[in-house]
């Protein structure tokens, strides 16, 4: 009953394996899942989801095949021998219960009033504690019978093992708490950080003021029991980063997505750099996008920012084709030179370097200027997406990873 669940997983292109299933079968056969929908979903999380960014797709998917295959209520009483149940209450009721049990009329009295509501009762009740009619089926109320309510007796009508009073059930697989870790989803400063991280080069320099706890193990043990601490520098994140954020124009709609990620680069890297251009690099860059009077002359930074840089270019690639091809097709200036000679110096001082590109990957192909910026670029060019930012500082550590935007 379960396979056409994993063949949903498997084409929606969310990578589970056969073996996996395989597990989760062996799991439910030794009843390690229990017997809700809730312990289901949590032991085919575990067993099938590889890795954090599919969280939010699993869910989705695990809710889609629960509203199409599993039913969401009961309206029948099983057929459960009365001796089953006061065995069951001679076992687990307290003596204040049992006492409670007997004042409402016995086991026998509520079980047949449970039956005779079971068929009586056509709509859902829920939160009642009025004395106008009988004390229907509900939640959150004082009847005898349902879920989540304040009754001292009764019968608890609720599939979740865990439920207790006065407390709300939820499917938690539609809460979807992981949603911000899709891979396909534009980012935020949180997980704009976490992707960023795969970026850090991590060295040892300076004082050694660090327990190195391997070697001081492995030295005590040469010393036959006698400690000896040994000590190393604390290792620091070296890397050494240069943003180019294209400002004005079409960007505008873009820029609190670009002060997201000015954000988290401020908070990841202890080593950062900030340029503003608009469109393509020309002679000139600028560091206060108020002031652009207050310009820096582009050779000036090429000299100043050795190759030890990752350079970052953030733009949309949208302008006019002769910006990037012709001398003179600045929209803004008189430049003597072409964009793509400029960009060329930059990709020729710096063999680390990727394009981000907050415009969806799709529309990329409708964009003159934006495939001549992908072809120079070697097409690492990379969409500002959780899985494009990871991708992209891959590439900045190996420059053989590009990104395909079909």
């Amino acid at each position: 009953m379960f396979l056409p669940f994993f063949l949903l997983l498997r084409q929606h292109a969310l990578p589970v394996t056969l073996p996996e299933y395989l597990t989760l079968l062996d799991a439910l056969r030794s009843e390690a899942g229990g017997v809700t929908i809730d312990d289901f979903y949590y032991l085919s999380k575990t067993t099938l989801v590889k890795h954090e960014q599919h969280l939010d797709l699993f869910d989705r998917l695990f809710g889609e095949w629960v509203a199409g295959n599993v039913p969401t209520a009961t309206q029948s009483l099983p057929e459960i021998p009365p001796e089953w149940l006061r065995h069951a209450m001679v076992h687990q009721l307290s003596d204040d219960e049992k006492a409670a049990l007997d004042a409402a009329g016995g086991l026998d009295v509520l079980y047949e009033r449970l039956r005779k509501l079971l068929d009586e009762q056509q709509e859902r009740r829920e939160g009642g504690n009025r004395d106008v009619g009988p004390n229907w089926i509900g939640t959150g109320g004082t009847s005898p019978f349902g879920t989540a309510g304040r009754a001292p007796e009764g019968f608890k009508l609720d599939r979740s093992a865990d439920s207790q009073g006065n407390r709300m059930a939820s499917k938690v697989w539609e809460n979807r708490a992981y949603k911000n870790l899709d891979d396909s989803v534009e980012l935020n400063t949180r997980n704009m950080k976490m992707a960023m991280r795969r970026l850090r080069i991590l060295t040892r320099e300076g004082a050694a003021d660090e327990l190195d706890l391997t070697e001081t193990i492995a030295e005590t043990s040469r010393n036959g029991g006698y400690l000896d601490i040994k000590l190393h520098p604390s290792r620091q994140n070296r890397v050494k980063v240069l943003i180019l954020f294209d400002v004005g124009g079409s960007m505008d709609e873009h820029i609190d997505l670009c002060n997201q990620l000015f954000s988290a680069a401020r908070y990841q890297f202890k080593h950062l750099e900030f340029l503003y251009f608009h469109n393509c690099v020309y002679e000139t860059l600028w560091k206060d996008n108020t002031r652009r009077r207050d310009r820096l002359q582009t050779y000036e930074v090429l000299h100043k920012y050795n190759k030890a840089y990752k350079v970052i270019f953030v733009g949309d690639a949208a302008m006019s084709p002769y910006e990037i091809t012709q001398a003179r097709g600045s929209v803004e200036h008189y430049n003597e030179e072409a964009g793509i000679v400029w960009l060329d110096r930059f990709k020729k001082q710096y063999p680390h370097l990727v394009w981000l590109n907050p415009s969806p990957a799709g529309y990329w192909q409708y964009t003159h200027s934006t495939k001549l910026i992908r072809e120079w670029s070697g097409n690492r060019m990379f969409p500002l997406t959780l899985n494009g930012l990871g991708q992209a500082m891959k590439s900045l550590k190996n420059p053989k990873v590009t990104f395909d935007a079909k």
